[in-house]
């Protein structure tokens, strides 16, 4: 099949949008569309139209038509299939189907449709997959912005108190008699007078900034004068914060850090770190098809030394492999792999150098590559079933590595746009709907041995396709490949060396299509 082109225009053959997918000129295609209402007739229902060069293929839509112009040797049911899909494309960017909301979403609809046809041919797509591809949605730039804004609150929370404590040290001096400490350097009067002005300019600036200025307050207040109202802003922030809720935004606030990153949680370092720290973390990326079947899963490990004292620099790391999965093992081009080979000991091939001290050293990295079923630590199954009024939804998860505990997971269900919010039926846990994204977010704080299965179940319009692909998040303590550091000891006279570690278990992808 070779489709020329695809086009949403008026009953009188005007084009709105037309995307081309094979060499035309503007003049042809506005003449194939423009001749395209003269040729159906009006008495008889027909879903094509043909000529001696071309086929019509389209769809009524209210006041439009959606077309596909092909060639007369496509195959009809398979132009009919996509032009069914791009019919349910259009609505999905477009509230109404009108000529000037299609003209105000056309670079849109043009991204959507290269996604469904691409040279003339059909992409093997469906609606979800066109929703997530034009989206490019990036969890790492949510992680990434997420740490900028913690970074930039925490600065200006230490502004406020620097200009606070130079705000007080003015007014002690001010009781006192004495000069107010200056910037330093200058030593005169008019560099103490400038830097009162600079201290009050700070102070004024960044401790109130809503402050306007008025005149001097007196010493005795009025009995007659009103109180100052705090809080009459705070309602306002309020209710502007409520209204972003409810239309499905996610607000993080300074006083509540539950929704930054959930990785930061995990990974951040233990309270007693040693001199000698070992950090183990792994990563996973699934691609596990909707009836079961395992695509693609890759785990990749990596242990980090890092020592803090000269004292400790020629040490050898004990690992405990209990692993029967068949890892591959690596180790660092300087470490002894004989030694490691024979007894599990990571030791410098150069006994009597150290390891670099206050850095970050990769000693050991490992990968998992496989398409056994078995080996998939959460199974996820998505049942969509069609019925008089949608779908009727039951997904359910499975923990088969039961020594895991998984911690922070989200299981993300992409839904229909343009239907409203979903009736939850049963749940294990809690759920989230974004209106903005078209998601629902189903969540769970932990999945352990002791709660190992749960379900959820929802009814919504659409079809079974669109609930797919389905997306899992989640964060542990405890890594997936069976490697554990047993011991830390220095070169000379093996004896043990105190040391801490810290685990981490996280998902880089993790999709059922």
């Amino acid at each position: 099949m070779v489709l020329l082109a695809a086009a949403v225009c008026t009953k009188a053959g005007k084009a709105i949008v037309s995307r081309q997918f094979v060499e035309m000129t503007r003049t042809r295609i506005e003449g194939l569309l423009a001749a395209f209402p003269k040729l159906m007739n009006t008495g008889k229902q027909h879903t094509f139209v043909e000529t001696e060069s071309v086929r019509y293929v389209y769809q009524p839509m209210e006041k439009l038509y959606m077309v596909l112009i092909t060639t007369k040797n496509s195959n009809i049911l398979e132009d009919l299939e996509t032009l069914r899909l791009f019919s349910r494309v259009i609505p999905e960017y477009c509230r109404a189907l009108e000529e000037t909301e299609i003209s105000d979403h056309c670079f849109d609809l043009i991204f959507a449709f290269d996604e469904i046809v691409a040279l003339g041919y059909r992409e093997n797509v469906n609606l979800a997959q066109i929703r997530t591809f034009t989206e490019m949605d990036s969890h790492e730039e949510k992680v990434f912005r997420a740490v900028r804004e913690t970074q930039e609150r925490e600065a200006k929370a230490e502004m406020r108190r620097k200009a606070k404590e130079l705000q007080q040290a003015r007014r002690d001096a001010e009781r006192q008699g004495k000069k107010a400490p200056g910037f330093g350097g200058f030593g005169s009067s008019g560099g103490s007078s400038m830097s009162n002005s600079a201290v009050s300019l700070i102070t004024d600036t960044i401790i109130e900034p809503e402050k306007t200025k008025s005149a001097p307050v007196p010493s005795r207040p009025s009995g007659s004068g009103k109180a100052l109202k705090l809080g009459a802003k705070g309602k306002e922030v309020d209710n502007f914060v409520d209204k972003l809720k409810s239309e499905g935004e996610t607000i993080v606030t300074p006083s509540s850090g539950k929704r930054q990153s959930e990785v930061a949680k995990v990974l951040a370092p233990p309270v007693n770190m040693e001199s000698v720290h070992l950090r183990v973390e792994e990563k996973i990326s699934l691609t596990c098809s909707r009836d079961g079947g395992l695509q693609n899963m890759e785990v990749h490990g990596l242990v980090m030394l890092k020592v803090s004292d000269d004292k400790f620099g020629r040490i050898r790391v004990y690992i405990d492999n209990e692993d029967k999965k068949g890892v591959q093992l690596q180790t660092h081009p300087n470490v002894d792999k004989k030694l490691f080979t024979s007894d599990s000991v990571i030791g410098l091939k150069n006994p009597e150098k150290a390891f670099p001290l206050n850095s970050d050293v990769g000693i050991l990295k490992w990968r998992l590559q496989t398409t056994d079923e078995t080996f998939i630590p959460l199974t996820i199954n998505c049942w969509p079933s069609e019925s008089g009024n949608g779908c009727d939804v039951n997904i359910e998860y499975e923990l088969q590595e039961e020594r895991l505990e998984l911690n922070d997971v989200v299981i993300t269900i992409p839904l229909p746009a343009g239907v409203g919010s979903p009736v939850i039926g049963d749940i294990d846990g809690d759920y989230h709907h974004d209106s903005r994204r078209n998601t629902l977010e189903w969540t769970l704080p932990v999945i352990d041995s002791k709660n190992k299965t749960g379900s959820l179940e929802f009814s919504i319009a659409g079809h079974p396709n669109d609930f797919f692909p389905v997306t899992v998040s989640f964060v542990s303590k405890k890594n997936y490949c069976s490697l554990h550091v047993t011991k830390v000891a220095q070169v000379d006279g093996n004896s043990s060396v105190r040391y801490s570690t810290e685990t981490s278990f996280v998902v880089d992808k993790y999709e059922i299509l």
